[in-house]
């Protein structure tokens, strides 16, 4: 992708949206392509959690128009961390080199080339070593709807030098799926690295009860379409909109009645007390 990125600008950053950091990053990109369409991705990821980060934009991607994917999910802002932009799949990402961008990048097809951001002449005036949002990425961004090439941003750097963070984990072996918690969202519902596919292979069918391991602990839960299948309170599994299994409690929260924060380490098997 040398020259005509698609004018589309997705923005994902743990900014929130009770002060005017998202604005200041719309203002800057509609002041160099005033022609870009933006759409956000969101700016409510917890603040720091790059790992939360990482898996909203992957799972949004395949659902978003081909453009420049700016992230911006850093708990080190202001460090040594190199800014860059990767190319993967006829997309763009730009954020920091802390792993937010990775497994967007391998749900692309893997990246095809990166480069590290270091033409000023792309960059506002004065930046700011604790807003690279505005005053970095989102001109960039903008920079490269205007007709730059990605070549422009800086120097190539190897592509295997990214940062990338570990891939989940999940096997299916002795008639369990091991997995890990993906993620945890707002309401509390717990994502697993455990798909809809592993549950068939292990023969669970909806209307079935699973048997979750939590260390030595283990609770039965209804396997169902949605959790609005249990009475409120009640803690259910599903397959969710990405096609993974989740934990809820409808009405709820999963993560905190069963203690299982992104990361940690469950066991799924068919059946369960």
């Amino acid at each position: 992708m040398s020259r005509g990125v698609s004018s589309v600008i997705t923005l994902l950053t743990d900014y929130g949206l009770e002060d005017g950091y998202v604005a200041a990053c719309h203002g800057v990109i509609a002041g160099i392509a005033p022609q870009a369409r933006i759409i956000d991705v969101g700016h409510l990821v917890p603040a720091g959690d790059v790992r939360r980060g990482a898996a909203i934009l992957a799972q949004t991607l395949p659902y978003l128009p081909a453009g420049v994917h700016l992230a911006v999910v850093d708990p080190a802002v202001g460090g040594n961390r190199r800014p860059v932009a990767v190319e993967a799949g006829g997309r763009v990402f730009l954020g920091p080199d802390n792993g937010i961008l990775s497994w967007a990048v391998r749900a692309a097809g893997g990246a095809d080339a990166a480069y590290e951001l270091t033409n000023k002449d792309l960059f506002l005036e004065n930046v700011s070593p604790t807003f690279p949002g505005r005053d970095l990425f989102a001109p960039v961004a903008a920079h490269l709807c205007t007709g730059h090439a990605v070549a422009d941003v800086g120097p190539p750097m190897p592509v295997d030098r990214l940062v990338t963070l570990p891939a989940p984990t999940c096997r299916l072996r002795d008639g369990t799926a091991e997995g890990e918690v993906l993620s945890v969202d707002r309401h509390g519902n717990v994502q697993l690295s455990i798909t809809a596919s592993d549950m068939a292979e292990l023969g669970v069918r909806l209307g079935d009860t699973v048997a979750v391991w939590l260390g030595r602990r283990q609770v039965a839960v209804p396997y169902r379409e949605t959790f609005t299948a249990v009475p409120p309170g009640d803690l259910v599994a599903f397959t969710d909109s990405a096609g993974l299994v989740a934990m809820a409690i409808n009405a709820g929260d999963a993560s905190d009645r069963l203690g299982l924060p992104p990361g940690a380490h469950v066991r799924l098997s068919p059946g369960g007390r």
